[in-house]
């Protein structure tokens, strides 16, 4: 079988075996929004030829591919949901040679009944979340997930990552930050200061008041920041002394890890191949 994590910004494909095992893999930078002409069937036939030629005929896509920007839209499945409930809702897609299906996102709501949506982070819960827990994807817009039973039952979304760039490009903290190496202790301070009194708000004004004191480096700044914003985040979403799995890149999960510690809780880093083991439980399933 053929597993794609197909998302925003790039392409990411596995050759599994009968038991879920990854044969080969292949990347690349071609996500949907750099698809050329949006030409997916073309893409992808030139991604995973090789493996066509050698006889697999079933590929199963998650991520933003499914979306309205991507090749075919898949409707948004509501929470609770779990293995048997997102095979169901698979949709197929025209492809000569194979069957080609689509995992479908997940749709949930707050307390206030405000949408909450995710799409491909659900394969990757589904890749490594196996007993009952709580489980963060971090990212421009990180996740966090309940799991019951093999199941999502709810989650929530937080926007630290996409707020931390447009932070820095486009308002005034920007301009007193210098590109350096992450500053382990200033985001250590600013994970501290997430825990103090008043508003995240009143916390970001801050940034710049420090550096205009000097007891912020413009070299430091940016780690500052980072830790403020994933500090505000995790004492919002995770119970005090809680336990989470951490999903995704190293480098983001290691900054998560050290930020959880430092707010009580503790964390267990997964590898990075969710996604493929995701794909192929959603598969053996089907």
């Amino acid at each position: 079988m053929i597993a794609v994590d197909w998302g925003t910004s790039s392409f990411r494909a596995f050759r599994l075996d009968a038991a879920g095992g990854v044969l080969d893999r292949t990347s690349s930078a071609l996500g949907i929004l750099h698809v050329p002409h949006g030409d997916f069937a073309a893409v992808l036939r030139n991604q995973v030829g090789g493996w066509l030629a050698a006889g697999e005929s079933e590929i199963l896509l998650c991520g933003m591919v499914g979306s309205r920007q991507g090749w075919v839209e898949a409707p948004y499945l509501p929470c609770p949901a779990g293995p048997s409930e997102i095979v169901a809702a698979l949709v197929t897609v025209p492809f000569e040679n194979a069957r080609v299906r689509l995992v479908p996102g997940l749709s949930d709501a707050d307390e206030s009944g405000v949408p909450e949506v995710m799409r491909g982070e659900e394969t990757q819960l589904l890749g490594v979340m196996e007993t009952d827990g709580l489980a963060c994807l971090p990212g421009s817009h990180s996740k966090w997930a309940k799991i019951e039973g093999g199941r999502i039952v709810s989650f929530r979304t937080y926007l630290s990552g996409e707020a931390f760039s447009a932070l820095r490009a486009g308002t005034i903290l920007g301009r007193m930050m210098i590109d350096a190496p992450s500053d382990h202790g200033a985001f250590a301070e600013g994970v501290a200061r997430s825990g103090a009194s008043g508003h995240v708000l009143h916390h970001l004004f801050g940034v710049r008041t420090r550096g205009l004191f000097g007891t912020l480096a413009d070299t430091a700044s940016a780690s500052y920041l980072s830790g403020l914003l994933i500090g505000h985040e995790i004492r919002a979403a995770l119970p005090a002394g809680g336990r989470v799995c951490l999903i995704g890149a190293a480098s983001l999960t290691a900054l998560y890890a050290t930020a959880i510690s430092a707010c009580g809780g503790t964390a267990e880093i997964m590898d990075e191949d969710a996604a493929a083991r995701g794909l192929a439980r959603i598969a053996g399933v089907g």
